[in-house]
């Protein structure tokens, strides 16, 4: 090294800004047929590229740090000690393999580094979080183990099988090739209504965005006030509905309510034109009147999960703007009203993404389901992208069964015009949050009208619908709430059984919301084990008596169509 440290870190810091100049198109273009889950608009051109500047004190501290670490690591190579620590280079094999070990060192270190330059630049809140988010894409998409070059593990599987681990790993990516999407596990032991969706019941209503089950009863006697679920359409409704023993909905039922779901329709071109008030009023609405109708019953419990949950809470405040009020209680899963709080998705907002979106497809369109599912796997490019790609292709292995991601392969379209509304009014103006400037069936939506009983739950470590961004609901509702924070994930903290004891769950019992979930949370206690019980609890005090179960499916003209799970949930994107 030539330079000394200032002049080396000033080089540096001056590379690292070209580089991420002539890069930064290049990197959301990657996203530009991906949509994020659903809930966020894909990018359509290269946004404006940065002013990049960094902040002295942080760009020394870098430099000091880094010449440290990489001493340390220089000496450690030398001596054969070097030990990444990381879970993606945990195999025997790559502390065995001294250069391979060093080469993990250094690329984490490295990887390091540049997300510290990327958190010592100087700019806005949004900058700097689109800046580290293309910088956590380009070093996950770097790690020496997505390359069989690099990889000591893949390495050693090849040699110990003679090479057949090669062989089936090409057959394994020319497989995914033909599917369009790499495998997380394996889909051909899966089948809907076979081992997946099995909960016992029958379609009773259907039209052209949805058909709506309703499922054996369980117990001799149910609640008065039947229980609809609204599942998100951005995914299929068996999430709900997995296995006996982690099914939400057949819980449901053994507590005693008569349970109804919305089974969305996979869309094709027939639907490309439907918007967010059909889905409101011919869907949600429509699958509220029908649940009354059959159940004989004046009001019903409803619940919403993720967007969902949107289309519930925006359906109840059209409702409520026609001063009726069908429904007796809400719950709310990971659900955003209040669109303040949407962590990573953010990076992907602003008026020229919507813009482009709606002059895409705002008038008609669909956007593709696997464009969906390939975005959320690249929120968390580690665990749902390179982790597979490693094991698959270099390693020739086939990912074992798994429900969860067989679900989460089955991917759904979405109706241009319903996605288009969607972005602009809740991502990018945060209006149903705001009275009157929403209108949504030709309603002016006020949230401040659902004055009805609420169970709001977030999950700590969401990265679709941030734990503040559901807790935030907590500010808008103004009836009567209860909050839960479950622990892990999107899904699988709300998926979470009582039987298999675990994680934890936070409550507070005092009946106070402060502004802030984490105010919240200094007040609340922790739990162990799953929050079904503690819902389950709550959802019976707003169920009314018990009755007689019901003997056959529907009632009157609603007639059994067809087996749950039905056929709109077995259609492909």
């Amino acid at each position: 090294m030539t330079q000394n440290p200032p002049e080396f870190w000033a080089q540096a810091a001056q590379q690292f800004q070209k580089t991420l100049s002539e890069s930064w198109g290049k990197t959301f273009e990657a996203f530009q047929n991906m949509d994020l889950g659903g809930v966020a608009p894909t990018l359509a051109a290269p946004s404006p590229q940065p002013s990049i500047n960094f902040a002295p004190e942080k760009l020394q501290a870098l430099q000091q740090k880094y010449l440290q670490e990489a001493a340390t690591l220089w000496t450690q190579g030398l001596n054969g000690e070097a030990q990444p620590k990381d879970k993606r280079f945990a195999a025997t094999a790559w502390g065995e393999n001294p250069l391979a070990a060093f080469s993990a060192s250094a690329y984490l270190l490295n990887a390091r580094t540049l997300m510290g330059l990327a958190d010592a630049v100087e700019s806005d809140d949004k900058t700097r979080a689109r800046i580290r988010f293309a910088v956590e894409q380009w070093m996950a998409a770097a790690a020496p183990s997505n390359f069989l070059a690099f990889n000591a593990d893949a390495q050693k599987k090849a040699l110990e099988t003679q090479g057949e681990s090669i062989a089936k790993g090409m057959q394994n990516m020319l497989h995914d090739l033909q599917q369009g999407h790499v495998s997380m596990t394996d889909e051909s032991l899966f089948e809907v209504g076979k081992n997946v969706a099995t909960t016992e019941g029958a379609v009773v209503f259907e039209n052209e965005l949805f058909q709506l089950i309703e499922y054996k009863p369980l117990t001799a006697k149910v609640y008065e006030k039947p229980f609809l679920l609204v599942p998100p359409c951005i995914n299929k409704f068996y999430i709900l509905d997995l296995q006996p023993e982690n099914s939400l909905i057949r819980y449901a039922v053994s507590q005693g309510h008569r349970t109804f779901v919305v089974s969305w329709r996979n869309p094709d071109a027939s639907l490309a034109q439907k918007t967010w008030d059909d889905y409101v009023q011919d869907a949600a609405i429509k699958a509220i009147a029908v649940t009354q109708e059959i159940a004989g019953a004046k009001t019903i419990n409803a619940l919403g999960f993720c967007v969902g949950g949107t289309i519930l809470g925006t359906a109840l405040a059209v409702l409520a703007a026609r001063g009726e009020k069908p429904v007796a209680s809400a719950t709310f899963l990971t659900a955003l009203l209040d669109f303040t709080d949407t962590g990573i998705l953010d990076v992907f907002i602003d008026e020229a993404f919507v813009k482009y979106r709606e002059q895409e497809m705002g008038k008609g369109g669909l956007l593709k389901g696997q464009d969906l599912s390939s975005t959320f796997s690249f929120l968390r490019p580690n665990d749902l992208v390179w982790n597979y790609v490693v094991g698959n292709y270099l390693k020739g292995e086939t990912p074992p069964p798994f429900d969860l991601l067989y679900w989460n392969s089955d991917s759904t379209n979405l109706p241009g015009p319903f996605y288009a509304w969607y972005l602009r009014n809740t991502y990018l103006e945060n209006k149903l949050v705001k009275p009157g400037q929403a209108v949504v069936c030709g309603e002016k939506i006020d949230l401040r009208k659902l004055d009805l009983p609420v169970y709001i739950y977030g999950s700590r470590e969401d990265h679709i619908v941030p734990i503040g961004g559901a807790y935030a609901s907590t500010q808008v509702l103004p009836g009567k709430k209860r909050f839960v924070m479950g622990a892990s994930g999107h899904i699988a903290g709300v998926i979470n059984p009582p039987a298999a004891k675990k994680r934890s769950h936070w409550l507070r019992e005092d009946g106070k919301f402060p502004k802030s979930q984490a105010e919240w949370q200094a007040g609340a206690t922790e739990h162990a084990g799953s929050w079904w019980t503690d819902w389950s609890q709550w959802l019976a005090s707003q169920a009314g008596k018990q009755i007689p179960a019901p003997k056959a499916y529907g009632k009157g003209k609603y007639k059994a169509l067809e087996a749950a799970p039905g056929r709109y949930v077995k259609a492909k994107a």
